[in-house]
């Protein structure tokens, strides 16, 4: 059985990876001051960072079900006698519920996935399941794999002001940091597909460094079904502190240490400044 692995662009893969593993990506698209751009085709998180700092008016919107569904047709096209289809949170967008409403119309049995997550937490989840599909691992098993990668993959966000998440209705239990003092910078995660507090944290400095810390920690206490881990580091306009955060990370963790811009959705519902780090264990 062939099975293909198609997920959205807020996973941020690069291009050349999609290309090596045969994934299809479906864009989520961005309105910026009233014109569409569609991620990854005209819109990345340059140009997300450009518009907030000339504070213009962003908003973002999912594939629509007609969008999935011509994905999963060109698939079956393709070859294709499965499809996995993985995507970002539905605590977060609406997407998951297009690519399910898709997948009762599609040519060949579709499995859809909720990671729970974002960004590289995501993207891990995606080539991890597309390498399994090359293996030729069957379908009940390459979705049962990549749940339970998605399970245990981590989430945390440091961010420099919650005021786009709050506008964005995307914020959670980390609401009851608003009004917080200036001077603590809020640590969030995501729990059960969902943004929520998890620290509150005197200046950026010591933020990055609990981060840090939380990240290492998660890494030498792995799951007994992984097979090593992956880290990944985002930022949206924050390269002078991810970029050491990275280096840092990487000199005390065995394996890849990723360091990405923030997906150019994500990054509007975020803001400036954000920094988000993901660990996501590798099954065996």
């Amino acid at each position: 059985m062939s099975t293909a692995v198609i997920t959205d662009s807020t996973a941020t893969l690069p291009a050349a990876v999609v290309a090596e593993h045969g994934i299809r990506v479906v864009p989520l698209q961005l309105v910026i001051d009233g014109g569409e751009r569609i991620e990854g085709d005209g819109a990345d998180a340059s140009v997300v960072v450009d518009a907030l700092h000339r504070k213009a008016e962003i908003s973002t919107s999912r594939p629509s079900p007609a969008t999935f569904l011509r994905a999963y047709e060109q698939a079956a096209k393709g070859g294709a006698d499965a499809i996995v289809s993985l995507h970002l949170s539905g605590g977060l967008s609406g997407t998951i519920e297009a690519a399910r409403a898709a997948a009762d119309e599609a040519p060949v049995p579709v499995r859809v996935v909720d990671s729970r997550s974002v960004g590289m937490g995501l993207g891990f989840a995606v080539i991890g399941a597309a390498r399994d599909a090359a293996a030729g691992r069957e379908l009940p098993e390459l979705v049962e794999r990549a749940e339970l990668r998605c399970a245990a993959t981590s989430v945390r966000l440091l961010v420099h002001s919650l005021d786009r998440l709050h506008r964005g209705g995307r914020i959670g239990g980390a609401r009851a940091l608003l009004g917080s003092a200036l001077a603590i910078k809020p640590v969030l995660h995501m729990v059960d597909g969902h943004v929520e507090p998890l620290e509150r944290v005197r200046t950026a400095g010591r933020a990055i460094a609990r981060l840090q810390e939380l990240t290492v920690a998660e890494c030498e206490a792995l799951p007994d079904w992984a097979d090593g881990v992956e880290v990944g580091v985002h930022h949206l306009d924050a390269a002078t502190r991810a970029e050491p955060l990275a280096a840092a990370l990487a000199e005390r963790i065995e394996g890849p240490v990723e360091l990405a811009p923030m997906s150019a959705v994500i990054g509007a519902h975020v803001g400036l400044g954000t920094i988000g780090v993901v660990v996501s264990p590798r099954p065996r």
